[in-house]
């Protein structure tokens, strides 16, 4: 779209460029290929029925963390064997939603899932298939709010509960365990945690040798970063360098399937939020361009304290002699979505772009101050 068609329509809205998301694909598939990996994507991520076909067409699956993220994926063409079902708080409600499509796999994060697993599986007359997910203690130097494969962190099996946990399952005929998973956190950029990560998981993978269980399912997880400062010129993460470490720092076995779940690294950089200046206000130490979005519509800066890059489009060729703040209009010193931008001098119907929304931009609004939602369009 140029700037006269992006004028036209009504702000804010979010923006996805489809080109940029297949090409990207396409390298998933490429390199996850080369290595006979299996990826299931991160619904969690970007969970809009356009973006979930085009990675169906791929032939990824899904990694869930709801009900409502299951039956989405079913909707968006799925199959029930393309569907990986985690999170630490799965009610009885989705677990059954889960059954009834005969998912491929629950990554279990507690004993008393499993058991809960037994019973709703007793009860609908179903084996479940079942990978527990184990902390390695592995910091994934990254937000403390999205790291979570550390002892302290609410996710996941520690190792200790382990022998209690194959017991059970052992003695229950509707529990099938056909694996393993791990997941340390999202937007890691530092690969060297990846090794840290497969040299915990190959001692975890020989205790298991050790029980007498050869897994043939292997769930390394995702959160391989993006690149938030310069999204046109890395808008490809380097799935190689990524995909490489596991084949080489990782001890499988002969026939066992390697499983990840990517998404932010899939999504992120194939989307922007459009908005537009409605004030430009003059303060004594500050100015603030006040956008029509907020963090109803990008939550992460507040939340995470996060960057994004932010782009006058409506000024792309003028130089940037100023600095904003840029805010939106929630009822919250919070809600801002970068402060002293470096930024061309603006106006009120500026048409603005802030850039890497396509992860956990719309999938995380909200109707706070009871705004409304905001479109989302496709080129």
């Amino acid at each position: 779209m140029n700037i006269a068609e992006l004028s036209e329509k009504e702000t804010p809205f979010y923006l996805y460029d489809t080109g940029i998301l297949r090409n990207n694909l396409e390298k998933l598939k490429e390199a996850s290929d080369r290595y006979n990996y299996k990826v299931h994507y991160a619904v969690k991520a970007n969970a809009n029925i356009p973006v979930l076909q085009m990675v169906k067409d791929y032939g990824f699956g899904v990694d869930c963390v709801s009900g409502g993220e299951i039956e989405r994926s079913i909707s968006a063409g799925f199959k029930g064997d393309q569907v990986v079902f985690a999170g630490v708080g799965k009610s009885d409600r989705e677990i059954e939603i889960a059954l009834s499509h005969n998912i491929f796999c629950f990554n279990a994060e507690s004993f008393e899932e499993v058991k809960v697993l037994h019973d709703l599986s007793k009860k609908n007359n179903k084996v479940a298939k079942i990978a527990l997910r184990i902390k390695p203690n592995v910091d994934a130097r990254t937000h403390k709010y999205i790291t979570t494969g550390l002892e302290e962190n609410k996710f996941g099996i520690d190792f200790h509960d382990l022998p209690d946990i194959i017991e059970f399952i052992k003695g229950s005929e509707n529990l099938d365990l056909i694996g393993i998973h791990f997941h340390i956190g999202s937007q890691i950029t530092e690969l060297d945690v990846f090794r840290n990560l497969c040299l915990k998981v190959n001692e975890i993978q020989k205790w298991f040798q050790s029980q007498g269980l050869s897994l043939e399912h292997l769930n390394l997880g995702g959160g391989l970063g993006v690149d938030y400062l310069n999204p046109d010129e890395n808008h490809l993460p380097d799935y190689e360098a990524f995909f490489s470490l596991f084949d080489q720092q990782l001890d499988s076995y002969e026939g066992q399937e390697i499983h990840f779940e990517l998404g932010r690294s899939v999504v992120a950089q194939c989307g922007s939020l459009i908005s537009r200046v409605l004030y430009v206000k003059k303060g004594i130490a500050t100015d603030f361009l006040i956008l029509d979005s907020g963090m109803t519509e990008l939550i992460r800066p507040a939340l995470y304290q996060s960057y994004h890059k932010i782009e006058n489009w409506s000024k792309r060729s003028k130089p940037l002699n100023n600095k904003y703040d840029v805010v939106g209009p929630i009822c919250e010193s919070s809600d801002y979505f970068g402060k002293a931008v470096q930024f061309p001098e603006s106006e009120r119907g500026d048409i603005i772009a802030i850039r890497s929304c396509g992860a956990y931009g719309e999938v995380m609004a909200s109707s706070c101050n009871l705004r409304p939602k905001a479109e989302a369009h496709y080129v």
